[in-house]
């Protein structure tokens, strides 16, 4: 058995996660990972059907919850109704985003923008904070926070400036939760991800825009991989953490783009 942290914690109880985006991609394979490992799983996304069908492949107790994280009142529902049916929360995996087609930089709307910002920036800080102030609050008290970046928080693809602004801005958030959680036993990570296979990136292994203007194809990884880095992270006790973490394939050119 793992022994219990500063704060009390014991990764070895049962624990409850949130895992925002839960319908689809990354957010469903998280979700069913940690279900497999005995997490109780708040399902958070737009689509209730598609909630449903994550829920219907989970091993385990799963709560459905269709939440629009850029919504202030639905992410304030969200988590009272997890802290009234699950009396706590012990991870919270900040997914949900979009990453639209590229776009040349001149051409970019101010619609375009406001919705990235909203849903990658502002949805992911409307989630933490409240994912903070349950866990800052609750007895024992503390907490695990994952924010999902993007390699692109390293790296930009051509015609992408609003996804890469908001994933530069994730890491400045996940630094601050870092810092600020210090005294109140919540820790941040964040998880960038590259070339992950789901619904998002079936056009990647056809060719994808290089930084020299050229298509080229690129591999692609099994998303089990990133679930089970998730799931690593969310099992360490609170007196360690990976505040860092890149998962990607191998062969994918994120050394040296541009």
């Amino acid at each position: 058995m793992v022994a219990a942290g500063r704060s009390g914690y014991d990764p070895a109880m049962t624990r409850s996660a949130v895992v925002t985006g839960a319908g689809s991609g990354i957010g469903r394979a998280v979700s069913h990972a940690l279900s497999r490992e005995g997490w109780v799983v708040a399902l958070a996304g737009r689509r209730r059907e598609a909630l449903e069908a994550t829920a219907r492949e989970a091993p385990g107790r799963t709560l459905i919850v269709p939440t629009d994280v850029t919504d202030p009142a639905a992410v304030a529902a969200l988590f009272d109704r997890v802290e009234a049916d699950l009396g706590r929360l012990d991870l919270l995996f900040n997914n949900a985003g979009i990453a639209p087609p590229p776009v040349p930089f001149e051409d970019v709307s101010v619609e375009e923008w406001r919705s990235v910002v909203d849903t990658n920036l502002t949805g992911m800080f409307l989630c933490a904070r409240a994912a903070y102030r349950l866990m800052k609050a609750q007895t024992p008290r503390g907490g695990r926070i994952v924010n999902n970046g993007s390699i692109a928080a390293q790296a930009p693809r051509p015609g992408s400036a609003p996804y890469t602004a908001t994933k530069h801005a994730v890491t400045g958030l996940s630094k601050s939760l870092q810092l600020d959680g210090r005294r109140h036993d919540v820790a941040c990570s964040q998880i960038d991800i590259g070339n992950a296979a789901t619904p998002m990136t079936t056009g990647v292994p056809a060719g994808v825009i290089q930084a020299d203007g050229s298509r080229a194809p690129e591999p692609l990884m099994d998303v089990a991989h990133v679930a089970r880095a998730v799931v690593y992270v969310a099992s360490l006790p609170l007196e360690a953490n990976v505040p860092f973490m890149t998962v990607m394939a191998t062969r994918m050119p994120l050394v040296g783009r541009g």
